[in-house]
């Protein structure tokens, strides 16, 4: 089991995605972090290394949840497969929707972070696996619409209830896939 952070570090870290969320990751200094997290700049830098290694430790989660998420889809097949990866991945953007605002805002500065070399592969295996495993163009193509639009949708400041949101997205993403809505 990992070690949970000190409460300072704990503190910068809320402090840093929040920023990084709203002005982006370029958009926002150590100042600016240091000001948020009620601490100093030395203090923060006793914490981090710098602004790279923060955003390394937030981004780290959601590049390991992917892992898992590529590996728990791995054997589905079909239906299994398309139900299972919409219930996966709808769970993980909205539990990770800051870090995936802070992804979208700045897109290809932030493909390009070590930490997120997973996504590509992720990526086109939750699309695999949404596409039911087919091959057909418009089954390929609902599954990257569902990518694109629930990623959009978790990083945008939309006044939905957290369950509310999920629920709809789900369901949005089986009717996008053609699939019947329970």
């Amino acid at each position: 089991m990992p070690r949970q952070p000190s409460p300072m570090r704990r503190q910068i870290l809320d402090s840093a995605v929040r920023l990084f969320a709203e002005r982006g990751f370029k958009g926002t200094s150590l100042h600016d972090i240091a000001v948020e997290a009620r601490c100093s700049k030395a203090s923060l830098l006793y914490h981090f290394a710098g602004k790279d290694a923060i955003l390394t430790e937030l981004l780290t989660p959601p590049a390991e949840s992917l892992t898992a998420m590529r590996d728990d889809l791995a054997a589905l097949e079909g239906d299994r497969a398309v139900r299972a990866a919409v219930d996966v991945y709808v769970g993980l953007a909205m539990r990770f929707r800051q870090e995936v605002k802070i992804i979208f805002a700045e897109l290809p500065d932030m493909l390009g972070h070590p930490v997120l070399a997973v996504i590509p592969e992720a990526v086109d295996q939750l699309a695999d696996a949404l596409a039911g495993r087919s091959r057909e163009p418009a089954a390929r193509v609902s599954a990257q619409m569902v990518i694109g639009g629930v990623a959009v949708t978790v990083a945008a400041d939309v006044d939905v209830a957290p369950d509310a949101m999920r629920a709809a997205l789900v369901q949005g993403a089986l009717r996008t896939l053609g699939h019947p809505v329970s």
